[in-house]
């Protein structure tokens, strides 16, 4: 059955119809491995930690049931996102059974469990099992060790180069997050990091997605409320197929339940757990209540590529 929303979900604090997006596809569908890393980033936008538990780590029966609903409503790729990914037991069995049907994305730090999971991961890539392509996104904070260390802990940047340069020589596609400053010089960041990668023998045109400050989870944003109105006014319909939650869902588990939430960033509110299934969860439309929502309204961001 879908969720009971609160009131909110439909209006702004002004009274106003609360801007929304209804869904038209499943391009994408995302699997949460729960909030467990082996990093504790201040700024994690999930809260992630060694030991935490907000979201919990699914099995791989409790995923592929979702794979196979995807797979018969047209889904076109599955990525997996933490947490830390390659700290879930059951990642590998996940990976090579989804892999035979869509292309998978794999978002991790690039550190020690990645390592330590790598001969699984190309074993894998390299059989015959595996017939579309398992790329990873690394995150990358800074082009510069000593910030990206700041945030992620002393050495964490080197090991996640290395784990770029590891993934890449072994034929994997890979790609990199980085952080999103308000005041920043793009252009000069970009070329900071197409730098990087080629003093490190990576190719110069890797591609780079870059976020904005999402603040920890039940963090409450000063940002403008989103209405009906703003929506129609200042986004065509084009723009607004383009959300995450216009065509992507995310699977998460918790309190021992696998749940469809409307998208990667909004799994700290339960309002948007939309539903139990995927078939239900597309007939939601989804409000823009949310103040990560107002980063995708202003700026476009996407957890995609």
């Amino acid at each position: 059955m879908p969720n009971q929303h609160s009131d909110d979900w439909y209006k702004t604090p002004d009274g106003e119809s609360r801007g929304y997006i209804i869904p038209h596809a499943l391009d994408e569908l995302w699997f949460h491995t729960g909030t467990r890393c082996n990093l504790e980033c201040g700024f994690c936008f999930e809260g992630s930690s060694p030991d935490s538990k907000r979201l919990q780590g699914p099995k791989f029966e409790e995923v592929k049931p979702h794979i196979d609903q995807a797979l018969e409503l047209g889904v076109k790729q599955f990525s997996f996102t933490g947490g830390e990914p390659f700290l879930l037991k059951d990642i590998i069995d996940i990976l090579a059974y989804a892999s035979q049907f869509r292309p998978c994305m794999v978002l991790t730090n690039g550190t020690a469990p990645l390592i330590k999971r790598f001969d699984a991961l190309k074993a894998l890539a390299d059989s015959s099992d595996s017939k579309h392509t398992i790329s990873l996104r690394i995150s990358l904070d800074s082009a510069d060790s000593k910030s990206h260390d700041a945030g992620r802990g002393q050495g964490n940047f080197a090991l996640a180069v290395a784990g770029l340069k590891k993934l890449h020589q072994a034929g994997f596609k890979v790609s990199v997050a980085r952080h999103m400053a308000a005041d920043e010089n793009s252009e000069q960041v970009t070329k900071q990091y197409r730098d990087l990668f080629v003093l490190n023998g990576l190719p110069e045109d890797l591609n780079i997605v870059a976020f904005p400050d999402f603040l920890p989870p039940g963090s409450i944003a000063d940002v403008p409320h989103i209405s009906t109105h703003c929506m129609v006014t200042y986004q065509t319909e084009q723009q607004r197929q383009s959300y995450m939650c216009s065509n992507s869902k995310m699977i998460i588990k918790k309190d021992d339940q696998m749940q469809v939430y409307a998208c990667t960033l909004v799994d700290d509110d339960p309002d948007y757990h939309l539903a139990n299934s995927l078939a239900e969860s597309m007939q939601e439309r989804i409000s823009m209540k949310h103040h990560r929502c107002y980063s995708c309204f202003a700026h476009g961001a996407s957890c995609s590529e």
